[in-house]
């Protein structure tokens, strides 16, 4: 049997209404959102109902249309022609599907840079970006902020209240400073802005070392990295989040003032993007997302993982995967293809972590351009590629899903924070070029994750009442608000736990006067004496504990008798028989400090030891190797999916659950199997025992 025709009957056969394609309201996207983006200005309009017909013939029920077609819908300054797009959503809604319209900003049209060259992007080094990328503008411009204001007016008056668009992307994966006088101007007011006085911001960067000292705030340079002073540079990160916040709010409010509420607003973020704070880009905005892709073809599932959580905590609620490849990417070294079934794979893992949307980058190739070797659903004849078929089932297994898994997301007691400051800190003074902030993230992550724990992943003003165990792999930067809400956090029975380097500057980037952790020094009860870039491996050993550290090694000096010393280092001419991991216990709560990188069996023996410390029962069931288990909790129930990432079948124990669909047989899922499951008795989350 063909395989598009065995999906169809395998949907039947779960959930017959599925077979069958129902609208949602207006304005609102399935429960499940699967689908692709789609060019149809690249394309002759005879075309469309083929592939809109291929789509649906897919499943697929939504794509996103428009973000690169800002010469198409105006094709000269306040010409406007959207008729074509007018026709592009309505052909789709004839098919089930629904729009998310991108707002054209990142590839601006020739007679707009032509006419005003100052809204072109300026590098660093003085260069000026040309037309036929894209990104080539000034995030500072104020004509060029003008300009996609009113583009993203236009089009909201247009659609903003069409039924079949249910939100809007705004701009495509942000990031990219300029350097150019307007940004440099935006640079001085906003320090203006930040320190008050010039003589408050020379006190507070110590700029009498090497004779910085500045007299007006125009004379401060914009630099991103060199020989700088580590306030300047923390400060510029902080800068360009500021700008691109408020580039983002520029056409968000634009849009917002003639679009229905019910369509939401979002960015398309990209993995470990540092170029400026999520956080503080996303504040605005209604729901996070962010492009997914594994360029080697070799996905680390616990990675990928880690980054849909750390974008759940974007706006704390459930995100889309606006971008997902289907097969391979084209920018890599090697451009690998992902094996049969991890597409597959990968979409349910979004799903998994809350993701209520994944859309394939692109449907059809393109005949030209700079990405025309990108993996795709359809080929350039516009026949299917092998893909296809792999990606219609996930479809089909969404549109069953979507009933059961509707507002559901899921739920955590441990909570782990992401610090972009201290990152940007790190990353500015490694002082051991082994030192890999989002490396040491990932550590901790999969120490916790490979058991099966749900993790929330926050910033670091985030209200932590409801979590047991706090974990904070790089908190480099910690200001004094910070560090009492912290403090609170432990004093109210919480568990918290710092990683190496942390409290060791304060909200200016300047070395606290205090020994780390700097203001959780009394909390703690101990200081670090002193710190060691290390290029061997060191035994660390204690109660209960073994393992070794690498690249970086910190010294602890117990300074309160109730302090516990965990594990010390076995060797080394500054670190033998020194405290390496220490804990003190506050009330019914506690504060552990990690004074080196661990191992990875290090990492998890530490781990286990502290979530019994905090109280955390084990998950049910723990996981088998390479087996990913997951929990979206919700009033309609509790369901768990399961993802085998092995090449090997997977033997499960999974107590009291029923089978909903997926490639269990009895309880072995199938090597890169996915099945979902309804749990009929467990605890709703992890609670203390």
């Amino acid at each position: 049997m063909n395989l598009r025709y065995a999906v169809a009957a395998l949907v039947l056969a779960v959930s017959p209404v599925a077979a069958a394609p129902r609208d949602p309201p207006p304005f609102a996207p399935a429960a499940l959102a699967i689908g692709s983006s789609w060019y149809p200005e690249q394309w002759p309009e005879e075309r469309w109902e083929t592939d809109l017909a291929l789509m649906e013939r897919a499943h697929l029920n939504v794509v996103r249309i428009g973000e690169f077609a800002w010469a198409r819908m105006e094709p000269a300054d306040g010409q406007f022609d959207f008729g074509w797009l007018d026709r592009a959503i309505t052909a789709a809604a004839k098919h089930h599907i629904r729009v998310v319209l991108g707002t054209p900003t990142a590839a601006p049209p020739v007679w707009l840079t032509e006419a005003y060259p100052d809204t072109l992007r300026v590098n660093e080094d003085g260069s000026m970006e040309g037309h036929g990328e894209r990104r080539q503008f000034s995030f500072a411009s104020a004509t060029y902020r003008r300009y996609a204001a009113r583009i993203a007016g236009e089009m909201a008056r247009r659609y903003g209240h069409n039924p079949n668009v249910v939100g809007w992307q705004i701009d495509n994966e942000i990031g990219v400073p300029s350097f150019d006088q307007e940004a440099k101007a935006l640079w001085a007011t906003w320090l203006a802005a930040r320190y008050g006085t010039i003589d408050a911001l020379n006190r507070r960067w110590t700029t009498q070392y090497w004779s910085q000292v500045y007299r007006r705030f125009d004379q401060v340079p914009l630099k991103s990295k060199g020989a700088q002073n580590p306030a300047l540079i923390l400060d510029f990160h902080r800068f360009v989040s500021a700008v691109w916040a408020d580039y983002v709010g520029n056409q968000a409010r634009a849009i917002r003032a003639a679009a229905d509420p019910r369509q939401f607003l979002t960015t398309n973020s990209t993995a470990w993007n540092n170029n400026f704070d999520q956080y503080r880009v996303h504040r605005d905005l209604d729901i996070a997302a962010w492009d997914d892709y594994v360029p080697n073809g070799r996905p680390d599932w616990v990675a990928n993982a880690l980054h849909h959580d750390l974008v759940r905590g974007y706006k704390r609620r459930n995100f889309w995967v606006m971008e997902a490849q289907p097969g391979r990417v084209d920018w890599a070294p090697v451009n690998r293809a992902l094996d049969p079934g991890q597409v597959r794979e990968l979409a349910w893992q979004a799903v998994a972590h809350g993701g209520d949307a994944v859309l394939y980058w692109q449907w059809r190739s393109a005949l030209n351009g700079q990405e025309q070797y990108h993996g795709t659903l359809v080929g350039p004849d516009g026949v299917p590629m092998p893909i296809y078929d792999e990606i219609a089932r996930t479809a089909a297994e969404f549109a069953v899903a979507a009933p059961l898994l509707a507002g559901t997301s899921p739920r955590a007691s441990v909570a782990m924070l992401y610090a972009q400051d201290s990152r940007w800190a790190v990353e500015q003074e490694k002082h051991s070029r082994g030192y890999d902030p989002v490396a040491t993230m990932k550590d901790w992550y999969r120490a916790l994750a490979v058991d099966g724990r749900t993790i929330d992943v926050l910033t670091t003003d985030a209200d932590l009442s409801g979590y047991a165990l706090v974990v904070a792999p790089l908190l480099n930067v910690l200001d004094r608000t910070t560090a009492d809400r912290l403090a609170a956090y432990v004093r109210g029975g919480g568990h918290l736990v710092l990683g190496p380097r942390s409290g060791m500057k304060d909200g200016d980037d300047a070395l606290w006067t205090q020994r780390q952790p700097g203001p959780l020094v009394d909390l703690l009860g101990a200081t670090v004496e002193n710190y060691y870039p290390i290029d061997e491996r060191i035994g660390i050993t204690g109660p209960s504990f073994a393992g070794t550290a690498s690249i970086w090694a910190e010294v602890l000096k117990p300074t309160a008798r109730d302090v516990d010393v965990l594990a010390t280092y076995d060797t080394g001419p500054w670190l033998a028989g020194r405290p390496a991991i220490v804990s003190h216990r506050v009330g019914k709560g506690s504060i552990t400090y990690v004074g080196a990188i661990l191992d990875a069996g290090g990492q998890h023996a530490l781990m286990q030891r502290l979530l019994v410390q905090a109280r955390l029962s084990a998950p049910d069931p723990v996981p088998a190797a390479g087996v990913e288990v997951a929990e979206r909790n919700g009033s309609r129930g509790r369901y768990v999916i399961v993802i085998n990432h092995g090449e090997t079948p997977a033997h499960l124990t999974l107590g009291r659950v029923t089978k909903i669909f997926g490639d269990m047989e009895g309880d072995v899922l199938s090597a890169h199997g996915v099945a979902l499951l309804r749990r009929t008795r467990v605890r709703l989350r992890e609670r203390p025992a």
